[in-house]
């Protein structure tokens, strides 16, 4: 049993959502694998197992599993992977956490709900398609919205600005120590810790 009641599976299952190809490394859309290279260098685990339309590790935490998936299926259709491994890891869904960039924060702002509307968001929209609910725990990481009109897929496609890139280990740390909290203090305190920083 892990810490929120998990079978034999995964006791989380935490998904940064973001876009497979190399040309997509280092984009303001792959917010979410980026957070999860630096939760798997802390827990001591490599992102590199690639299954039914998932790259993800297996990380042991406090004596708990906790899958770390990237799903391959591109941002607009995150849904397939994450709603699959789910039901293969017999994961409760109260226990996964989405981590994801948002043009509405601020760059580097951390928000994390318990579930809501997907906010434009399409990786997000699928995940709630294929669940049939928008019911999951989210970690939005702001990546800023200083764009002209139009030019919103240029902007999240593109490269970090260096004074960003210079802050960005920083805020993806702390997004990381939020995941977690997430596990070990539980959703509520997790809000009340994070959403403030």
């Amino acid at each position: 049993m892990g810490l929120f009641g998990g079978g034999s599976g995964a006791d989380w299952l935490i998904a940064g959502l973001g876009n497979p190809e190399p040309k997509y490394d280092g984009t303001r859309h792959n917010t979410g694998f980026a957070a999860l290279d630096a939760l798997a260098e802390a827990w001591g685990c490599e992102i590199n197992k690639s299954k039914w339309q998932g790259l993800y590790g297996i990380a042991q935490v406090d004596g708990r599993k906790v899958m770390l998936l990237k799903p391959l299926t591109y941002m607009n259709l995150s849904g397939k992977a994450v709603s699959y491994w789910l039901k293969a890891e017999k994961t409760p869904q109260e226990n996964l956490l989405v981590v994801v960039d948002d043009i509405a924060l601020p760059f580097g702002t951390i928000r994390i709900r318990a579930k809501g509307s997907d906010g434009g968001h399409n990786g997000l929209k699928s995940i709630a398609e294929l669940l049939g609910n928008s019911d999951y725990a989210r970690l939005r990481f702001g990546i800023g919205g200083d764009f002209p009109k139009g030019f919103q897929v240029d902007y999240v496609l593109g490269e970090w600005t260096p004074d960003e890139r210079a802050a960005l280990p920083g805020r993806i740390g702390t997004a990381a120590e939020a995941v977690l909290s997430f596990g070990t203090a539980g959703l509520e305190r997790t809000m009340n810790g994070f959403n403030r920083k």
